[in-house]
């Protein structure tokens, strides 16, 4: 059975007119869809909320499909609608239209995205014009397709370098970021809790209840450890050259403020550092992003100024890392390691950090380039403490930087 790539699908507002143009192609190259069937998907696909290629695909298949000689069509059709690879290449023949085309037989102008027809939509899905008709007048989907392929502004958005976004497009990434999750690995505490699955023995609550059974033990109770999860701290470089990604990765982090750190009791500790250390983790429950953003940039004096990443972990450590707060937890630094200062006082107090934390983590931009190595400056320092290193240069890179914190 084909694969579909779980593309990340943003559903336009008009979901009748995305699935009228779909039912549209299909019938011209052959299969008995009708009005009744693009009202089941529209509706299929509303209600199953369908967010990527694969789940329309699947809301397609079971509303379009009424026997399985069909699917080689459908396969061909919703490649060449949807962007997806068609799973049988070049071997398929041309799909030929069982019936004459609309067109010709009422004399339409071939242009009809401003005749209502359902090619002239909007809210991020575009259909192109009809192409000429072949000879023999049938159409050739992969060579001249009848629709345009589905371009969705957001999987755009999502590629692209936050360097290159304007605010109002960073802006835009937060709706996407509250949909992130952050799972940190959990800690076991020394206190104990009672629990049924727990293995070892409760003697004190074992006593209390045989009290109401007359002395008689009739049921043994077990506690087990104490599971919390374990504290989130980050870094975040605020220099010139990381000025866009530290915006970025400060909304990504004022969205997981909001409730998305699962596990619930711990928020995120964040700092900045340029050439000073400054704690930022009360601008984190600003009521919007603007404002957070507006919150950091008056904390931080130093905001797009130098980097001494050395000096500030120095500080961090003195201050608060070795004093408890970075011990057992997991530490982020968000820096393209540019170390104006000493690089040997940086390698120092990433050892000194590393023997307090239970991971570090560095979100570093320039490693996306295959040729980047860390050789030189405070990078080369740095990387023998990190247990992952991530690149976090766009949205679909923060899933890397996720599922390294996890």
């Amino acid at each position: 059975m084909t694969e579909w790539p779980v593309t990340t699908l943003v559903v336009p507002p008009d979901v009748a007119a995305m699935t009228a143009a779909f039912g549209v192609a299909l019938h011209r190259a052959g299969l008995p869809v009708g009005p009744d069937r693009c009202e089941r998907l529209a509706r299929a696909a509303t209600v199953m909320n369908a967010t990527s290629l694969a789940e329309l695909r699947a809301c397609a298949l079971a509303t379009m499909v009424s026997d399985p000689a069909q699917m080689p069509v459908f396969d061909r059709v919703f490649a060449a609608v949807f962007g997806g690879p068609s799973p049988f290449g070049h071997q398929l023949p041309p799909v030929q239209p069982s019936f004459p085309r609309p067109d010709a037989d009422r004399g339409l102008p071939a242009d009809r995205s401003s005749a209502g027809d359902p090619g002239g939509l909007t809210s991020g899905l575009q259909l192109a014009e009809a192409g000429p008709p072949s000879e023999d007048g049938g159409e050739d989907l992969p060579e001249a397709p009848a629709l345009r392929r589905v371009a969705s502004a957001t999987e755009q958005l999502r590629g692209r370098d936050f360097t290159e976004l304007s605010p109002a497009e960073l802006s835009q990434l937060i709706t996407l970021m509250r949909e992130m999750t952050l799972a940190i690995p959990p800690r076991r505490t020394r206190r104990y809790r009672g629990s049924p699955k727990g293995k070892r023995p409760d003697l004190r609550r074992t006593m209390r209840q045989a009290r109401r059974s007359g002395g008689e033990v009739i049921r043994l109770s077990h506690r087990a450890r104490v599971v919390r999860p374990r504290r989130l701290v980050v870094l975040c470089d605020i220099s010139g050259s990381m000025e866009p990604y530290a915006r970025a990765l400060l909304l990504l982090l004022y969205a997981l403020n909001g409730g998305k750190v699962r596990g619930g009791q711990n928020r995120p500790e964040v700092f900045s550092f340029a050439t000073r250390l400054t704690r930022l983790t009360p601008a984190l429950a600003a009521a919007s992003p603007d404002t957070m953003l507006a919150k950091a940039g008056e904390a931080a004096p130093d905001w797009s100024g130098g980097t001494r990443i050395g000096a500030a972990l120095k500080e961090f450590n003195d201050r608060y890392g070795t004093r408890g707060m970075a011990r057992g937890a997991v530490v982020l630094i968000i820096s393209d390691g540019w170390e104006t200062g000493d690089p040997e006082l940086l390698g120092r107090q990433m050892a000194r950090l590393s023997r307090v934390a239970y991971k570090i983590v560095w979100a570093n931009p320039r490693t996306q380039s295959p040729r980047y190595r860390p050789e030189v400056g405070g990078m080369a320092a740095a990387w023998p403490y990190c247990d992952a290193v991530v690149s976090a240069h766009n949205l679909d890179a923060l899933d890397d930087l996720l599922a390294a914190l996890s």
